[in-house]
């Protein structure tokens, strides 16, 4: 994977250059304040839990006649995607990646290998130190997955989730923090044998269910409409002041901003040790610029530059993202707000005229 970086608004002049993307770097009862129609490694210590969620779950392992994943094999198997990911993005093989990554996550990293190659650049590649796997206990009729968070001090934490498929391991979502001092993850609750505490996208006891968080997330993203449930940074209230100020700006040019963001994939999260949850989940944007008048012509920056062969466009453009989070929630009662900790965004195609 790889963490893009926002490249600053465009100037209206003749021509109006626009913004790249937003900040960016490498069914039961819904809970209080997340209303469902307004939303459209070396395991931690064991926390006792009393939600039916862990019990239900605990309950099911306990009737599974497949093999539990230990945190040994996680670890071997996540080295082992490692070396073949490093390889891979050294050598610039679209084909070696499908064997290592499925589903959207194959395709940002694909589409980054062909920008890069549009720019005659390379993609970023190596191993990343320091990891820790957490293992949710197996859950009979779900695919087995397990989450590895690596650091590196002054150069970004990384989370990626790994599923089981029908061929192999794959990795299905990554989100990264590269900011200086990156946040630390929460703590992660594990059960009585040191497993992982999973919890389903409808889980009860926070602030909001996984999958009412995520959608909330995207809303305020396609609204352009800062989230107050949420708290303050890059991957929420900036991200979408970008998106007021990139479209004040195409107003001014006789122009306008459509923005969608649509969840794709499964919502997995692992209970911490507050009662909270660490949510992992991914989504496909499109930002489309359409001229309302004659006049100015708009280009893009940044990746969806290469993409367009820095091009400018009279009639309309857009661009395409493949976008991943990583987000805290709070136990239900608790005052905190939502805070997303860390992102992967990846231009995956252009179009325009």
């Amino acid at each position: 994977m790889a963490v893009a970086t926002l490249v600053g608004l465009g100037v209206v002049v003749i021509a109006v250059r626009a913004g790249d993307s937003p900040p960016s770097s490498p069914p039961q009862r819904a809970a209080a304040g997340w209303d469902a129609e307004r939303s459209s490694a070396s395991p931690s210590s064991p926390s006792p839990s009393s939600s039916s969620s862990k019990r239900s779950t605990a309950k099911t392992a306990a009737k599974s006649t497949s093999p539990q994943l230990t945190a040994k094999k996680a670890s071997e198997i996540y080295d082992h995607f490692q070396h073949g990911i490093s390889s891979a993005q050294a050598g610039m093989d679209e084909k070696a990646i499908g064997g290592l990554e499925q589903g959207l996550a194959q395709e940002m990293t694909r589409a980054s290998i062909s920008t890069a190659r549009m720019e005659g650049t390379k993609i970023a590649s190596g191993m990343w130190p320091n990891t820790r796997v957490w293992v949710p206990r197996h859950i009979e009729g779900l695919a087995d997955w397990f989450v590895a968070v690596s650091y590196e001090p002054e150069v970004a934490r990384i989370s990626d989730v790994m599923t089981k498929t029908g061929s192999g391991w794959r990795l299905v979502v990554s989100a990264a923090d590269a900011r200086v001092n990156a946040a630390e993850l929460p703590a992660i609750a594990t059960d009585s044998a040191g497993y992982a505490v999973s919890l389903p996208e409808n889980a009860a006891g926070l602030v909001g269910t996984p999958r009412q968080i995520v959608r909330a997330h995207l809303a305020s993203l396609e609204k352009a409409q800062p989230d107050k449930r949420f708290a303050q940074g890059r991957w929420t209230s900036d991200a979408a002041l970008f998106w007021q100020r990139e479209r004040e700006q195409l107003v001014q040019a006789g122009w306008g901003l459509t923005l969608s963001y649509e969840p794709e994939g499964a919502v997995r999260a692992l209970q911490t040790t507050d009662g909270g949850a660490l949510v992992w989940y991914a989504a496909r944007s499109t930002d489309t610029r359409t001229a309302r008048r004659a006049g100015a012509k708009v280009s893009l920056k940044g990746s969806a530059a290469v993409r367009t062969a820095h091009k400018a466009f009279g009639r309309w453009v857009s661009a395409t993202y493949g976008r991943m989070y990583v987000a805290y929630v709070p136990p239900a009662g608790s005052s905190d707000p939502v805070r997303v900790l860390g992102e992967w965004s990846e231009v995956l195609e252009t179009d325009g005229a």
